[in-house]
Order: C-alpha cells, then structure tokens, then sequence
C-alpha cells in the first residue's frame, strides 16, 4: 500500500494488507460502546471484533513500536462497562506492555453524568508498546514549583539568624522546565463541518506524534475518521497511513488535508482523492 494515504475501506482488510512490523506508531480512537452512533458502524464492533482488530495491530507494530488508544466507557443501568480496561488488559495478552495509562481531560465537557454522578470530564489515552519503545520526545510544561523536580543546581546563601549569627547554607532548585504530567488537558475536537461525532483535538495528535515518533516515521489510524492523525502527521514530517471505512467520512477527511495550511513536511507525495 501507498503511504501518505486514506483508504477507503474496513481497517480489518487493509491491516491484513501490511508488512509485519511496518509501523512505527499507531495513534487512533475507536468507536467504543454506544457512546456515539456513527454511520455505518454497527452491531459489528463489539469485544470479538475489537480482539481481531488488536491481533492485527500486533502484528504490524516494529519491536519497540507504540500504540495511542484513546477510548472512554459508557454507563449502562448504572454502571461503567468497563470496556476501556479490557481492551487494554488484550492488548497485554497479545504481549504488549502497558506503558502508560494517560488521561485526556476535556475543559469543555458535554454535561453528562445523571442526577447521582459527577459530570463525565476525561477520556483514556493507553500507551502500549512492543517493548521498551524506541523513541520518547518528552514535552515539559512550566514548572509549578520550582522546589519539586530533580533537574536542579545548587545556590549557596548567607542565612542571618535573630542574635545577629550568621551561616552559610545552600539549595537546590529548578534550571529547567520539567517533563509534562500524564494528564493532559485539551478542548474537545469540534466537527469541523465533516459530520463526524468524535474528532478528537488536533494538539492532542500533535503532542503524541511528537512524543512517541521521529520525523520519517510510519504511522498508523486504523480508524481515521475525519483525518485528523493524517492532517498532523503531515505537519510534523511523518509518513501516514489510515483507513476508513464510511465514505462521508473519508470524503471529509480526503477535503481537510486538501484545505490543510500547515507547511506538509512529509517524505513523499500525499495521495488525496
């Protein structure tokens, strides 16, 4: 297959299409429960199809290779499905290690939660990797406080006590901004005018192409929806493959890369429909 491309097909068939250990990352959010109704998504997704899937992704992921999984739970008669944490604890079976349990913390929340439950604010974003994984683009955020990270220097003072003493003391602090926290904040993806339910937030793309990936890198949205993990691959010089199998959806997709403005450092032609 052609990368810098979406296909216009079931993920299943085109994951069975690709070389093992082709990719390098794997950045996507899946349908999950009945949190959203997409066209042409069905009955069909449920855990079995979900494990098929999963075994796929294995088999395509380098050694050392990571995969993103943002998902969320529904509540059904009162209770969380839980479904998020099975389909990470799979994942684990297939042999891969759960690097990361991250939070996707939305300021803008949609007001869901029920008379007897607190709005639901957060998403989860599973880190999965095929070993230790080969690349990690820590992003930092402002320090809080500039007693509390190891990265530090030692300043020396005179301290001046009540009867006039005096005695030389030294601190450590801060010279750098540290690592960002596992809870990252965004507002939620808006529809862009594509149709789609559930675009997740472009920064949200960005950040963990950056993280977990080098400029030349292949990778992978088994289920691209409306181009996002495609749109931020191309601005941040890496090679993109996805797959989707709603034609309204891949049409919005194929548009928002045409329209895109970013500057497509990317390693070969894109190939838009």
């Amino acid at each position: 297959m052609d990368l810098n491309k979406i296909y216009n097909m079931d993920c299943l068939e085109g994951l069975k299409s690709l070389e093992d250990k082709s990719i390098d990352l794997v950045l996507t959010s899946p349908p999950y429960d009945n949190l959203r109704t997409y066209e042409g998504i069905g009955d069909e997704w449920n855990f079995t199809a979900f494990t098929t899937i999963a075994e796929q992704l294995f088999r395509v992921l380098k050694d050392n290779g990571v995969i993103v999984w943002v998902v969320g739970d529904a509540t059904i008669d009162g209770c969380e499905t839980g479904t998020s944490f099975k389909q990470a604890l799979h994942f684990v079976s297939l042999g891969l290690n759960l690097h990361d349990t991250m939070i996707y913390y939305k300021d803008n929340p949609c007001p869901i939660g029920g008379s007897n439950r607190y709005y639901q604010s957060f998403e989860y974003m599973f880190i999965l990797s095929k070993g230790a994984p080969k690349t990690f683009n820590a992003l930092t955020e402002p320090r809080r406080n500039k007693w509390n990270d190891t990265r530090t220097e030692r300043v020396r003072y005179v301290q001046r006590n009540a009867d006039g003493s005096t005695v030389k003391k030294s601190v450590k602090i801060n010279t750098e901004d540290p690592k960002r926290r596992n809870v990252w904040c965004y507002t939620m993806g808006q529809s862009d005018h594509t149709g789609h339910p559930a675009v997740f937030p472009y920064k949200l793309a960005l950040d963990h192409i950056c993280s977990w990936s080098n400029k030349g890198d292949v990778v992978l949205d088994p289920f691209m929806g409306s181009g996002t993990t495609a749109m931020a691959c191309a601005q941040m010089g890496r090679k993109f493959i996805g797959f989707e199998k709603n034609v309204n959806y891949y049409k919005a997709a194929n548009e928002r890369l045409r329209k895109f403005t970013g500057p497509f450092r990317i390693y070969g032609n894109i190939g838009i429909e």
